[in-house]
């Protein structure tokens, strides 16, 4: 029994790490082929840990995806979808990848995905949660967080009611996306994986301390929640008129305050930013969002916190 005023919560016991998801990201196709071949690196006495390699035939072409954005593809929609002859590459895995490792929303799916991204802005270490109400999600990432000191780890908080979350980390019961740059597309950096392989390895831990019965007591964790997408500046064809501001660009997760420079129009002009209040901007100048027309998105820091925890031993 847990101590009163303790969540008592299942043991987590599958676990799947999925690398290539996004087929021209490197570090997490790299790291999940080594895995496959040597588990060692990863294994722990208490859970099963499945490494996957998401989107085959895009890595094979290095490229982010072939029909459509993996990544996006879990909604209800595309996972209930009759199979054709016209399905896309992606729809098609998307519906595989859940036979294996869910199905979405249910008892039998996987108790925690890790899905493994790189970015080139300039966001660092990242790791990205859709609920501000997991206590488990939170609680790992608070010790990862703490694993990590002093090298710093920022927290993206995607959550959004009423839009329908298609990530392929959303087949588990719990998820945490791990987003590590600057980092270009199709090319591999020694140091951008080793931050990645840390990060895994910090979250492999903390599961593996929690399915032993550590008692994690209360904790904070402060975050940084999504709320709005930024355009570039377009012409009336739709093309874009101005560039990322030098004094904006690689300033992810700084204060954007009101007024600061936010584009560079071709012949000089300064845009500036026309919020009304400060912002943090993060995934500024992604090269992978100029097709989704998101030049940054723009976020507030907020505390979340998490209730003392541990395993429910059967």
């Amino acid at each position: 029994m847990a101590s009163a005023g303790v969540a008592c919560l299942p043991a987590v016991r599958r676990i799947a790490v999925f690398g290539g998801t996004h087929g021209n990201e490197l570090t997490g196709v790299f790291l999940v082929r080594h895995w496959l071949k040597d588990r060692s690196e990863i294994q722990r006495s208490t859970f099963e840990v499945q490494p996957f390699l998401s989107n085959p035939t895009a890595v094979q072409r290095c490229t982010r995806y072939v029909d459509c954005d993996l990544n996006r593809a879990f909604t209800a929609e595309n996972l209930s979808m009759p199979q054709s002859d016209s399905m896309p590459y992606e729809v098609k895995m998307a519906q595989e990848i859940n036979r294996l490792f869910g199905p979405k929303d249910s008892a039998n799916a996987f108790d925690l995905a890790l899905d493994l991204h790189n970015t080139t802005s300039n966001m660092g270490n990242c790791l990205i949660m859709k609920s501000s109400k997991d206590d488990f999600t939170i609680q790992m990432i608070h010790y990862i967080k703490n694993a990590l000191t002093p090298v710093s780890c920022h927290v993206l908080l995607l959550e959004n009611p009423t839009v329908q979350y298609g990530a392929i980390r959303t087949v588990a019961k719990h998820s945490v996306g791990l987003e590590i740059g600057p980092q270009p597309q199709g090319v591999i950096r020694a140091n951008i994986l080793e931050n990645m392989r840390k990060l895994v390895n910090s979250a492999l831990d903390f599961t593996h301390f929690y399915n032993e019965g550590k008692e994690f007591p209360p904790c904070t964790l402060d975050v940084y929640r999504a709320f709005e997408k930024v355009n570039y500046p377009r012409d009336s064809e739709g093309q874009i008129i101005a560039v990322i501001h030098p004094q904006l660009q690689d300033s992810d997760w700084k204060q954007l305050k009101p007024g600061d420079p936010s584009f560079l129009t071709l012949d000089g002009k300064t845009i500036p930013y026309n919020g009304s209040s400060t912002v943090y901007p993060v995934f500024v100048n992604e090269a992978a969002y100029y097709e989704n027309e998101l030049a940054f998105l723009i976020t507030q820091k907020v505390t979340l916190k998490a209730n003392s925890m541990k395993v429910c031993k059967t």
